[in-house]
């Protein structure tokens, strides 16, 4: 049975003063016989008004659902939000509730298509809604019918109850449900308080931001991104060996790519080792035998050292670590490791891992996995073979042995990889919940204990036990794998990165994976990552680069220029359908210290989201789709144009290299094939004085070119006016100016320009003498 740590494990942190303080006995006596009562009374305790009124489920006078069932509980509502939960006469450690009927609402679904990885769904009602949703918004019906009122959002988030862990669903009669499981048949409960939580309000990204505040209070299980630590990596240019050898990853190998992007002019500052340094047996691959697929992950770990490809010298890792990071000036190396040690677990009987008590377990997923689409690394793979689970009680040895071991041979960090896989086997362990917690506990406290820098990339873990169950992790991959030789996968990567990160992103900074810069969708791909505020890192076969598409990308430093936010959609996309209605283009917007960055992208016609009827959707590969941007996509704008502010922004187009100048609600229109994108830079027009209006653009051979420019000063003598820009990175700058400048010095020395007179645009170069990492311009006028 469970351990004692695991135990502890079940708890709420801050119960409601409203509800039963011992959720898993009866609140009122009778059982089921008067609910609504109950919950009615409940209600006006805690508002002036019920939520529910004849059925109907209001949030901030919004209808949300009617018909709302009478077992449905309501808790906590105050400004504009509140708990949904439900009650059964049966204990069970796995409960269907319905909750109400959901009509008439544009929708957005975030749901887990497969057990590791998420996805968006759109819609209409609730028979839209697929099982394992982790994020459902919706667009205020009464604010449809309206449309020349302001639009309000209604968020539905299902979150971990105690031991349980919720999820929604819809059904053919267009009810939304929340599904709430423990994953051990031994921890049952009838009574449901905190399951689902529910807000409305007019901006709908600050209304997921509020509401994850929120959550973050009321549960105390995990943290929120913009409180953790930044591992240092995010900032520089990298290097994953995964797409570039698989597990045949080798120390010349590694060193062959370094050698060959540092020589290219974009050095690479981080590395990733991927599978394949570590020290596993599979029993399931014989050597001359047929090859079954599914049986390499039934490898598992026999000791926590490197194998024999890098054990090389006296020193073994250490030396190979070592002599790549002063040859090549790496930063930072992080190796390779499964949750669970590898994709199999640990070999129990293996003499350098039987210190941890692994047991060995078959995995089962539950009913909400297998209704959508399944996975060969789980069916083939590990429900096959099993896993060598290491024992709770020795987890945190496991990890601070496998992590205080890799310090000492040099590396700095670790990508830990097939997270979720703690929900299958947590029969006997106090639940998927208890487990995660733990788990994660200990993963972070190892973390913590031996690598400076946060530096730890989860992966595999977009299931909410993960989620709400982050503490200090601060980054997590957002995407199932990029797939090079996947055509039909390339579009949906980016369309689902840019969507996941809107609930991803308040948790964690989402990483967009590795990809390839010599591809038919590399720029595709690099475009997103410059938008995605994540790390930029590629897999390429060393010697195969596209050195002028990742010098749009990586400063000849090798650090890259990281926006502020996770990239998200734009608030006119988020339920429209990018991949497969045809019409529609996807737009996503982030923001730098002085500037707004937008990408459009024709995401339609090259594949189709999984567990959706794609027919239909073939000929739109074969249209141009025209689309919108204005100033106004990008949230916040208005909070870096200040007091000085025009009205107007100045907008620069990077494939034309051209300038214009916009008001907030002027657009500009943009044709694009299948595959294809378009970058603009959003830079808000200040006055500095009665004739001089300015807007910094950056770098413009950059796809985030505001992303160099730091700080701006100005000073003014009644005489002439200068501007002070402080920017890092070199190539050549550009700038809106209403007026020719008299001058220009870059650090204290006299700097030719060119200005055009017919669109204001302002050019001068910033030489690689000037150092990548600082340089101060003054503009006189």
């Amino acid at each position: 049975m469970i351990h004692s740590p695991l135990r502890s494990l079940h708890f709420n942190p801050k119960p409601s003063p409203f509800l039963n303080p011992n959720p898993h006995k009866p609140f009122f006596k009778g059982g089921l016989r008067s609910p609504r009562r109950w919950i009615q009374s409940m209600s006006l305790v805690c508002a002036s008004k019920p939520l529910i009124k004849d059925g109907v489920l209001r949030i901030n006078g919004k209808e949300a659902l009617k018909s709302v069932p009478d077992n449905v509980v309501v808790s906590k509502p105050v400004d504009g939000s509140a708990f949904l939960g439900a009650v059964s006469d049966e204990k069970s450690s796995r409960h269907v509730f319905k909750l109400g009927v959901l009509e008439d609402h544009r929708l957005l679904c975030l749901f887990r298509f497969k057990i590791w990885w998420m996805i968006p769904r759109m819609g209409n009602s609730g028979s839209d809604i697929p099982v394992e949703t982790q994020m459902l918004l919706l667009e205020s019906r009464e604010d449809m019918e309206n449309r020349n009122g302001a639009t309000d959002y209604i968020l539905f988030l299902p979150v971990l109850d105690g031991p349980f862990r919720s999820s929604l669903q819809g059904n053919s009669l267009n009810e939304l449900e929340f599904c709430t499981e423990s994953g051990d048949p031994s921890v049952q409960a009838s009574q449901f308080y905190e399951s689902v939580f529910v807000s409305c309000g007019s901006d709908p990204f600050k209304l997921v931001s509020e509401s994850m505040k929120k959550l973050k209070e009321y549960k105390g299980t995990f943290s929120l991104r913009a409180d953790k630590l930044m591992p240092g990596m995010l900032d520089w240019f990298g290097w994953c060996t995964w797409d570039a050898f698989y597990t045949e990853v080798s120390p010349r190998g590694i060193e062959d790519g370094l050698k060959s992007l540092s020589a290219g002019g974009t050095p690479a500052k981080f590395l990733i080792i991927d599978d394949g340094w570590q020290d596993i047996t599979n029993d399931f691959q014989k050597e001359g035998e047929p090859y079954i697929e599914g049986s390499q992950f039934g490898a598992r770990l026999v000791s926590i050292k490197e194998n024999s490809k890098f054990r090389g010298s006296r020193n073994g890792f250490k030396d190979f670590t070592t002599m790549i990071k002063n040859t090549y000036e790496l930063k930072y190396v992080y190796a390779w490791h499964a949750l669970m040690g590898h994709w199999g677990g640990l070999e129990p009987d293996a003499p350098g891992t039987k210190k941890y008590n692994p047991k060995l377990l078959y995995p089962t997923q539950s009913p909400g996995n297998l209704t959508n689409s399944r996975d060969l690394s789980m069916d083939d793979g590990m429900q096959i073979y099993g896993v060598g689970m290491i024992d709770p009680e020795k987890i945190f040895e496991f990890y601070d042995d496998l992590h205080s071991y890799l310090a000492s041979q040099n590396v700095d960090g670790v990508k830990v990889d097939v997270q979720n896989i703690l929900e299958t086997i947590a029969a006997g362990y106090g639940g998927r919940v208890s487990l995660t917690q733990w788990f994660h506990q200990n993963l972070e406290r190892s973390i913590t204990k031996n690598f400076q820098d946060n530096s730890i990339i989860c992966c595999m873990g977009q299931s909410t036990d993960s989620i709400y169950s982050s503490k200090t992790s601060a980054v997590t991959r957002a995407s199932d794998d990029y797939m090079p030789r996947n055509e039909s996968s390339q579009t949906l990567h980016v369309a689902a990165v840019a969507f996941n990160s809107i609930f991803l992103g308040e948790v964690m900074v989402p990483d967009w994976d590795m990809f390839y810069s010599c591809h038919y969708a590399a720029e595709f791909h690099a475009v997103a990552r410059a938008l995605g505020g994540c790390g930029v890192y590629i897999s390429d076969k060393p010697g195969e680069h596209d050195f002028s598409l990742l010098k749009k990308l990586v400063l000849p430093n090798g650090s890259v220029l990281r926006a502020k936010y996770p990239g998200r959609p734009t608030r006119d996309c988020l339920f429209n359908d990018p991949v497969m209605d045809g019409k529609s283009l996807l737009k996503i917007w982030n923001m730098n210290s002085f500037t707004g960055v937008i990408g459009i992208f024709n995401c339609q016609g090259a594949g189709a989201w999984p567990c959706m009827d794609s027919s239909g959707n073939a000929n739109s590969s074969e249209k141009t789709l025209t689309g919108l941007v204005r100033p106004g996509d990008i949230e916040f704008l208005e909070d870096i144009a200040g007091k000085d502010r025009t009205g107007d922004s100045a907008v620069y187009k990077f494939s034309a290299g051209s300038l214009s100048r916009l008001h907030k609600n002027g657009t500009v229109a943009v044709s694009l094939k299948v595959l294809e994108c378009e970058v603009f830079t959003i830079s808000p027009i200040k006055r500095y004085n009665s004739s001089i209006e300015f807007a910094p653009i950056g770098l413009i051979k950059m796809f985030n070119s505001g992303g160099a420019v730091e700080a701006i000063d100005s000073r003014d003598d009644n005489s002439s006016i200068q501007l002070s820009i402080t920017g890092r990175g070199s190539g050549l700058f550009g700038a809106f100016s209403s007026t020719k400048p008299k001058s220009c010095k870059l650090d204290s020395k006299e700097q030719e320009f060119s200005f055009n007179d017919e669109d204001n645009f302002l050019t001068l170069m910033i030489p690689s003498s000037s150092c990548d990492f600082s340089w101060n311009l003054d503009v006189s006028f």
